[in-house]
């Protein structure tokens, strides 16, 4: 089915078109049409207008009232202060357009299907380490962008850049080829037998014995580094040795991805190992080019604009002084194989702040190599730090980083209790509980993250994240099974538009946020924030709480078109929460 156009829009073709008639010497004038408490819409657009013509705004205002005459979606329009419209729909309008929305699958959501490509670069954890509170944002933000793109009709391209190359796999290969009964079971052999922890306890146990001996034995020491010489050559022994660690830690991922509820595939995780055959001819065109130059041994790219405290310029090394390759040299390749190999013309990048120099650079040497341009951009999208209630970086208590596994498992534990204080009420199985709890408890995670503006840090408070009330996916999440509720209860009465009833204040309000679905996906998915989408999720379910409050959908007292044109509200309603949860990577269970 066709894209539904807004009310916004609709009305402000019909603007546009009324200023066009009303001023000809204006040409193709915008009316700034935005939402309003003093109606439904106000146009602002007349008062820049009035100064370029040299004319009375309220006057212009006037005229451009006076070219719309009547119409079946504008109720009235009052000119208002210095020459602001003040803009009200018809109900008939609301209810028309909602219905055409129900109408469709996708909520009447436009799909572009002549979208480009984005890649995605996202959920980035390391080889052979557990993932701790810092790798969440990547995941959880990345992932909703996927989720938000796609549905717009981008085609995505996922990639889980992880950390599975350099010199800390030299200590780690030496040690297990000198002692071989450290992992004593084949990963891809017993990966149905030896669950996400346990990969990871292996690993880590072997890390810390390996790096005690690698600090303590200077022999040791040196054959480690010639084992990375090894493993950059391509040594089919160290190589083999290199893959069982890569295996064991993909039996981890892929268990804290579960448990985030999240998809993460094999063929999409292309660590920095998979662009070191480039690494070589990457610096060769950089060299080549002028891009980068020799400076005291090493390869590196200037710019006049980056400094260090003392003043002096700051160089990216793309290759250092003693043959190696730093993080830029990966990067890079990367670059040119997300543009040349995948056909990219938008290189997305979910990574921490702080690495927001690093990355300036990367892509401004990119853009000189003439593998960024305006066809093809590069933008990181920039998240802040997770906080303990303190306001610190969060720690445990011993000050160490705090493990995933670790926080998810106790938002569960917390988000199972609220689910069980409520399941005799609602009638829950046991199954239903223990379900429910892990939707409540990761979604309780997930919206936190992504309800703040992403560039900011963010204070993790599992008590808060739970709570029935305020903005959490917890409240959303009862509302929509509240509206579930509802329709299971009406019997035999089912959802029906009635376009020619009049509309009361809470069911205005309410049909005019949900209509704005559409406008807000689209500027989500092209500023790439997030939250915005879960802002306006919050304000739905609210707009709906006041809805339930002023507005009884099954009173025996209501008409049996008012009834149905009501249960047709809290059904799109649903559909919408439904839908808008979904991109964000969060479940709505049908009962809570």
């Amino acid at each position: 089915m066709a894209s539904v156009p807004s009310l916004a829009s609709t009305v402000q073709q019909r603007l546009a078109d009324a200023l066009s008639a009303a001023l000809p010497e204006a040409g193709s004038a915008d009316p700034l049409l935005r939402r309003s408490d003093r109606a439904d819409f106000q146009a602002n657009g007349i008062l820049a207008l009035a100064k370029k013509l040299k004319g009375n705004p309220r006057e212009l205002a006037a005229k451009v009232v006076d070219a719309l005459g009547s119409d079946d979606v504008l109720k009235d329009i009052e000119v208002s202060g210095p020459g602001f419209l003040n803009v009200t729909v018809t109900d008939r309008a609301i209810v028309e357009t909602l219905a055409a929305r129900a109408a469709d699958d996708r909520l009447g959501v436009p799909f572009a299907e002549d979208a480009g490509t984005t890649v995605i670069d996202y959920a980035q954890p390391n080889v052979a380490k557990e993932m701790h509170v810092g790798h969440l944002r990547s995941a959880v933000i990345g992932d909703a962008m996927v989720q938000i793109l796609e549905f717009a009709g981008e085609k995505v391209v996922r990639r889980h850049h992880i950390g599975d190359w350099g010199t800390q796999f030299g200590m780690l290969i030496q040690y297990l080829i000198e002692h071989p009964h450290e992992l004593d079971h084949k990963a891809g052999d017993a990966a149905p037998e030896v669950s996400g922890e346990e990969a990871m306890s292996n690993l880590n146990r072997l890390y810390k014995t390996s790096r005690a001996v690698f600090d303590s034995d200077e022999e040791f020491k040196e054959r480690a580094r010639r084992r990375v010489v090894d493993l950059q050559s391509g040594d089919e022994e160290t190589l083999a040795l290199w893959q069982r660690f890569v295996d064991e830690s993909k039996i981890y991922f892929y268990s804290v991805f579960e448990k985030l509820d999240m998809e993460i595939r094999d063929a999409d995780i292309v660590g920095e190992s998979g662009y070191n055959d480039m690494l070589d001819e990457t610096c060769r065109i950089l060299e080549e080019s002028g891009v980068a130059v020799r400076s005291e041994g090493a390869l590196c790219v200037f710019f006049d604009d980056v400094k260090g405290p003392d003043g002096n310029p700051v160089p990216l090394i793309v290759k250092k002084s003693n043959g190696g390759y730093g993080y830029a040299a990966t990067d890079l390749s990367a670059i040119r194989n997300r543009v040349q190999g995948l056909d990219a013309d938008t290189l997305l990048y979910v990574v921490d702040a702080r690495q927001s120099l690093h990355f300036r650079m990367v892509f401004e040497t990119a853009r000189r190599a003439g593998w960024l341009n305006d066809e093809v951009k590069a933008h990181q999208l920039a998240f802040g730090t997770v906080l303990g209630k303190d306001g610190k970086p969060f720690k445990t208590r011993e000050g160490e980083t705090v493990r995933l596994v670790d926080l998810l498992d106790e938002a569960i534990d917390r988000a199972t209790a609220v689910v069980r204080e409520k399941a005799e009420k609602v009638g829950l199985t046991e199954q239903e509980i223990v379900e429910n709890g892990r939707y409540v408890g990761i979604g309780a995670v997930k919206y936190a993250d992504l309800s703040t503006s992403a560039v900011r840090d963010y204070k993790f408070d599992l008590d808060q994240m739970v709570s029935l009330n305020g903005d959490t996916s917890v409240y959303l999440q009862y509302a929509y099974a509240r509206i579930q509720s509802i329709k299971r209860n009406a019997g035999d009465r089912r959802p029906v538009a009635h376009p020619e009833l009049p509309l009361a204040p809470a069911e205005r309000a309410l049909g005019l946020h949900v209509d704005r679905f559409g406008e807000v996906l689209a500027e989500v998915a092209s500023t790439y924030e997030p939250h915005k989408l879960a802002a306006y999720l919050y304000q739905l379910a609210s707009h709906l709480t006041t809805f339930y409050d002023q507005c009884h959908v099954l009173s025996a007292d209501n008409a049996p078109e008012v009834v149905e044109n009501r249960l047709f509200l809290v059904d799109l309603t649903g559909r919408t929460l439904h839908q808008g949860m979904a991109l964000l990577g969060i479940r709505t269970p049908e009962r809570l």
